[in-house]
This record gives structure tokens, sequence and C-alpha cells, in this order.
């Protein structure tokens, strides 16, 4: 989605430098059981021209809590989100996401951008 976190304009968009995000509250509901899953997302980029906006990308962040979706399909939805929104050099989102039935799960997905 096209859109789905406002950014704005990239201050140094010359020089290559990492932002790190954490939320640390993320919820989601499991499609399957329709039991909440609590985890950590972790957002780590390299802007171009524009930057990510912390207080959009909480409220989208929010949106997940009544939404039946999986662990994985979550992670690869957020980077494909958030990569429209900024286009970064780099981003990788990882989720860490805690128990459930004595597991833990860690996904990972990254993005590069295509070098001219």
């Amino acid at each position: 989605m096209p859109g789905a976190v406002e950014t704005f304009a990239n201050q140094f968009p010359g020089r290559e430098y990492e932002i790190e995000i954490t939320c640390p509250e993320f919820t989601a509901v499991c499609p399957k059981t329709g039991q909440p899953d609590f985890g950590t997302i972790i957002i780590t980029y390299v802007p171009a021209e524009t930057c990510l906006e912390l207080k959009s990308l909480k409220l989208y962040m929010f949106d997940f809590r009544n939404r039946g979706i999986f662990y994985e399909h979550s992670i690869n939805t957020i980077l494909d989100d958030l990569v429209a929104s900024c286009t970064p050099r780099r981003m990788t989102v990882v989720g860490l996401f805690n128990p459930r039935g004595g597991m833990t799960s860690k996904i990972t997905a990254t993005h590069e951008a295509a070098r001219a």
C-alpha cells in the first residue's frame, strides 16, 4: 500500500547512515487459532530521499492489532509497505515473536534498492 506511513525529507540524502526503530509492543491475531500474537519488530534502514515519520509508523503498527495474519506474512507486509512509503536504499524488518506452545519465531525480510 503506497503511502501507508508518512515520511519527511531526509536532510542528508547524500550520506549513507542507518536508522533503527524498535516497536516492542507489536500485536496481531493468529488467523488459525484467533489467539493474540505478541512480538518486537525491529526496522533498520538506510534512507534515500525520505525518512519514516514515527507517529504515522506507530499508528500503522497499531492497525495489526485486530488483523488475522501469520508472522511471516506480517513481516513481509510491513517491509513492502515501508519500502513503498520511503523508498530506502536498504531496509530489514525483523520480527521477534514471543513464545507460543514453547516455541519462539524470528522472521527477517530484507530489501535492497537496485543500483543505478
